[in-house]
């Protein structure tokens, strides 16, 4: 009996001891792109990584190595990205880290609020005309919000220092302007909708009641 219990003991202890082991022993998977999500690793062969899908029950989801920049666990960090101009890779690992820094800090601090309320005013003020090109003014804006300067504001930096390193810069810079694009594209639409709203609820029926 005394065994049995000792036994018993034993395989509790080691079951306890396995859950605390996966729940510490997440792999943090940081992508080139400045996305970052923690799982666990099943597999890394054939030029992926494969690892658990967050929805129970489902197959595992897979990334492409080209587009992982590194892998933490408790082990440490596992590069994947390497320098090599030939493959266009061209900055250096140093620089590719303030490059992601500036993409993460851009995603969380950039508003893209000018862009997204001009994008309204002029899908508004273009769909209230009727006109069947009406679609081309708030779109054209979109196509143009991309480019010109980016304005960094210091509150959404995450350390000032990096703002002396122009590869965060770079990246902080190209994911504001995705995200100028994004809201410009979605502020025309939203304001097409309302201004092709005015037009058809209130000024075609006016205008039909003048002709008459």
């Amino acid at each position: 009996m005394k065994c049995l219990f000792s036994f018993l003991v034993i395989v509790l202890f080691n079951l306890f001891a396995v859950q605390v082991y996966s729940q510490t022993n997440n792999d943090t998977i940081l992508l080139i792109s400045g996305e970052q999500f923690t799982t666990t690793i099943t597999d890394t062969a054939k030029g992926v990584v494969s690892y658990k899908n967050p929805k129970a029950g489902k197959k595992d989801k897979t990334v492409e190595n080209e587009r992982i920049f590194s892998v933490r666990n408790s082990k440490g960090e596992i590069l994947y990205y390497k320098f090599d101009s030939l493959a266009g890779n061209d900055l250096t690992i140093d620089e590719m880290r303030y490059y992601i820094k500036g993409e993460q800090d851009a995603q969380k601090g950039f508003k893209a609020r000018g862009a997204f309320w001009c994008s309204v005013a002029i899908g508004a003020a273009s769909g209230a005309t009727g006109n069947f090109l009406c679609p081309i003014p708030p779109f054209g804006f979109t196509a143009l919000s991309g480019l010109g300067t980016v304005r960094i504001d210091h509150a959404s930096v995450s350390n000032l220092d990096y703002l002396k390193h122009d590869t965060y810069i770079m990246g902080f810079e190209k994911t504001a302007r995705v995200k100028r694009r994004t809201k410009s594209m979605i502020g025309g639409g939203i304001g097409l909708v309302g201004g092709l709203g005015i037009f058809w609820g209130i000024l075609k029926p006016t205008n039909n009641e003048i002709i008459k």
